[in-house]
């Protein structure tokens, strides 16, 4: 187990005022821009877990940075840069953070969670079994569990700051946001999610779905928030996959397992994570970074 402890908060850290608190990120105002902070804090079913991650945060914050700068040259975002050395005066020891910071861009958030799915699988598989679609989107008969899309499918759900986000039609979203935005979002969240799985798939990793998040900066949609990591997007490793299984995926599966066979009744405040899980969710954090961005041929080299 790593000695390292996780970072459950930024709260006396940073010299600036906390505006929100979320279950794993929190948001400073520094005047002209926002500082976000991406603590170790985990979550499950609604409940923040204990003890947290070691470096968790990081790996989530690092992987975002990556893709912000992926996919900058076809979709604006709202990074302005993730050095913590270019904070002084607003955090007096940086080494805590070092890794965790990242100053954005004021935006006005976009109400919807822009979801993309290219397999069948999770809440898209249990909404297909029942009524032959996937929020709105009517799918051939006889499909099977995990199998491959012909095309992504946007399937929006609508934020909720309190309780579950809402899944939602097409038209549904247009009703909220209005014809061209609505379109906009799709287009936009396509073609992120397209580019994302090629690149993962030339790294041996299935990209299942991801979320999306957008907000307005001078009538421009950027994107917003955190951006395919383990905590917005489901992960396979190719090896792995397969029709009609439960597939493990590459995050905080081993969480999700030990509290299934638990006992936990998801009403109560869960017991503390062992530090077995713990150690074995941080190795996954740390393997999905390192297969994202080190060099191909190391990937290979690594996997061979």
């Amino acid at each position: 187990m790593s000695t390292a402890s996780p970072l459950s908060t930024a709260e006396g850290l940073v010299q600036a005022p906390l505006v929100h608190k979320g279950k794993v990120r929190e948001l400073y105002d520094l005047g002209e821009h926002y500082l976000i902070v991406v603590t170790d804090r985990i979550s499950a079913f609604d409940y923040v877990l204990r003890p947290g991650v070691p470096g968790k945060g990081r790996v989530l914050n690092e992987l975002s940075a990556f893709w912000f700068d992926q996919t900058t040259v076809f979709q604006e975002n709202h990074l302005v840069h993730a050095d913590v050395d270019r904070l002084d005066g607003i955090v007096a020891d940086p080494e805590p953070l070092r890794g965790r910071v990242m100053v954005a861009k004021k935006a006005e958030r976009i109400d919807i969670e822009c979801v993309v799915r290219g397999y069948l699988t999770g809440g898209g598989w249990r909404q297909y079994k029942e009524t032959g679609m996937v929020n709105g989107h009517e799918l051939p008969s006889g499909m099977r569990k995990n199998g491959k899309l012909d095309h992504p499918l946007f399937t929006p759900a609508a934020k909720n700051d309190i309780g579950h986000d809402e899944d939602i039609t097409i038209d549904r979203l247009t009703e909220l946001v209005g014809p061209e935005l609505a379109a906009e979002l799709e287009e936009k969240s396509v073609r992120l999610y397209q580019y994302a799985h090629d690149y993962c798939a030339g790294r041996g990793i299935v990209l299942a779905d991801t979320k999306f998040e957008f907000g307005l900066l001078n009538g421009e949609v950027i994107l917003i928030d955190e951006l395919l990591t383990p905590d917005s997007s489901r992960f396979w490793d190719e090896s792995k996959y397969a029709l009609d299984v439960e597939i493990d995926s590459m995050d905080k599966e081993p969480v999700r397992t030990f509290l299934a066979e638990s006992g936990w009744d998801k009403n109560s405040e869960p017991d503390p994570l062992p530090d077995s899980v713990v150690e074995a969710t941080s190795v996954r954090y740390r393997e999905i970074l390192r297969r994202l961005t080190a060099p191909a041929s190391e990937v290979y080299q690594a996997r061979d």
